[in-house]
C-alpha cells in the first residue's frame, strides 16, 4: 500500500501535510493518517506501507530541527507498525527532507524497529544523482520494496514509462536479481492519468523483455 495524501484536497501536494510541517496541527494530521493507514493495511492483508521522507523543509528550518520532529512524529507510529506487524517504509524523494540514501541510513540509524525499511525508488535515486544499479546491493538489508520509473537525462523528477528515459535498467535489474530479492517491483507512473492502459502496457512489456535477457520469467513484471 502507498500511501499519499492525508488530507481529500487534491489541490495540495501528496506530501501535505508533511511530518515536519511546522504547525503541529498539520503534523498531527500525518501522524494519525499514518496510523490509520497501518491498521487498514493489516486488515487488507498488506504486509507494508510506504510514507514521505519527512517533507519539505520551511524556510528556516534547520536539518537538523526538521530531522527531530520527524524523529518524535513518526515513533508513536511505529508503536503501531509493530503492534499490528505491518512494515513502514520511508521512500527518499527529490526535494524533501531524505533525498539521498546516506541520509536514509543516518536518521533510520535512531530507529530500533525491525518494521522501518527503505522504499528503494529507482527514478527518485537517479533524479539525485544515485545511479541505481551502484545504490541497490549497498541497501539490499533495508530495501523492502522497490519503485520502478524512468527518468530523463535532465534528472528532472518527472516520472516516464521505463525505457523512455536515461535509467540502465539492465544493470540495475541485474543487481536487484543479485540480491536474490523476491518481492514485488512496482512501476509507478502517476503522471499518466489520461492514458494509464498504454502507459501500464508498455511499461509491462518493457520489462518482461528486460527480465528475459536476465534468464527471468514473465512472473516477475505481472
Amino acid at each position: 500500500a502507498f500511501m499519499m495524501n492525508a488530507i481529500a484536497d487534491p489541490r495540495q501536494p501528496y506530501w501535505h501535510p508533511g511530518w515536519i510541517d511546522p504547525d503541529p496541527h498539520y503534523r498531527a494530521i500525518r501522524r494519525e493518517h499514518t496510523k490509520r493507514a497501518l491498521k487498514l493495511a493489516q486488515q487488507l492483508g498488506a504486509p507494508h506501507i510506504t510514507t514521505e521522507p519527512g517533507g519539505p523543509l520551511a524556510p528556516g528550518q534547520t536539518r537538523e530541527e526538521a530531522s527531530r520532529i520527524f524523529y518524535e512524529e513518526l515513533m508513536p507510529c511505529i508503536e503501531v507498525a509493530e503492534a499490528c506487524n505491518v512494515g513502514l517504509l520511508i521512500e527518499p524523494e527529490p526535494e524533501l527532507l531524505i533525498e539521498r540514501f546516506d541520509q536514509y541510513l543516518e536518521f533510520v540509524a535512531r530507529l530500533d524497529s525491525p518494521r522501518i525499511g527503505l522504499n528503494f525508488d529507482v527514478g527518485h535515486a537517479y533524479c539525485v544523482g544515485e545511479d541505481p544499479q551502484d545504490w541497490v546491493a549497498r541497501m539490499a538489508e533495508h530495501t523492502v520494496h522497490y519503485h520502478l520509473e524512468d527518468i530523463a537525462p535532465t534528472r528532472v523528477h518527472q516520472h516516464l514509462v521505463p525505457g523512455r528515459g536515461a535509467i540502465d535498467f539492465a544493470a540495475t535489474l541485474q543487481a536487484i536479481r543479485n540480491t536474490n530479492y523476491a518481492g514485488w517491483l512496482t512501476v509507478e507512473l502517476y503522471p499518466y492519468l489520461d492514458s494509464p492502459d498504454a502507459a501500464a502496457s508498455e511499461a509491462r512489456e518493457f520489462l518482461i523483455r528486460a527480465l528475459a535477457k536476465l534468464g527471468a520469467t514473465e512472473r516477475a513484471a505481472s
